[in-house]
C-alpha cells in the first residue's frame, strides 16, 4: 500500500471515529432547569448542529417549559419530538419556541430531531 493510500485512510478512520462520538459519545452530565417563582422549571436550548446543552435535570412533578432557539437552516432540525410525551413541534429559524411538559415520574425522557440525528434528554430526579 503506498504512503498515500494509507494517509487517506487512516484520516477516513478518523473521520468515522468523529462522527460516530459526536453521536453516540457520552453525554454531559446535564444542566439543572432554573425554578421561577410560580414554580415552573425552565431552560433555554439552542440548536445548532446538536442540542446545546442536550441534557436538562428537572424535577418530576413540576411543570418544565423548554425554550427551544434554532440557530441553523438544516432540515433535520426543523422539529423537535418528545417520544414519552407524544409531542412533536416545528422550530422555525430563529424564534424561540417554548414547550410545555410535565414529567410525572423520575426517569429519562427522550428529545430528538424528526429524523432521530440530533438527541437528547431531560433527566427527571
Amino acid at each position: 500500500m503506498a504512503v498515500d493510500q494509507v494517509v487517506v485512510t487512516l484520516a477516513g478512520l478518523a473521520g468515522i471515529g468523529v462522527v460516530a462520538w459526536f453521536f453516540w459519545g457520552p453525554r454531559s452530565s446535564g444542566v439543572k432547569a432554573a425554578l421561577t417563582p410560580s414554580g415552573r422549571q425552565e431552560a433555554t436550548i439552542v440548536v445548532k448542529g446538536a442540542y446545546i446543552p442536550d441534557v436538562i435535570v428537572v424535577e418530576h412533578g413540576k411543570p418544565v417549559r423548554l425554550s427551544f432557539l434554532r440557530q441553523e437552516t438544516a432540515a433535520c432540525s426543523e422539529e423537535v419530538v418528545f417520544p414519552d410525551f407524544h409531542r412533536r413541534t416545528q422550530l422555525p429559524e430563529g424564534q424561540l419556541v417554548p414547550i410545555d411538559l410535565t414529567p410525572e415520574r423520575p426517569g429519562e425522557y427522550e428529545v430528538t430531531c424528526g429524523r432521530g440525528l440530533l438527541r437528547g434528554k431531560i433527566v427527571a430526579r
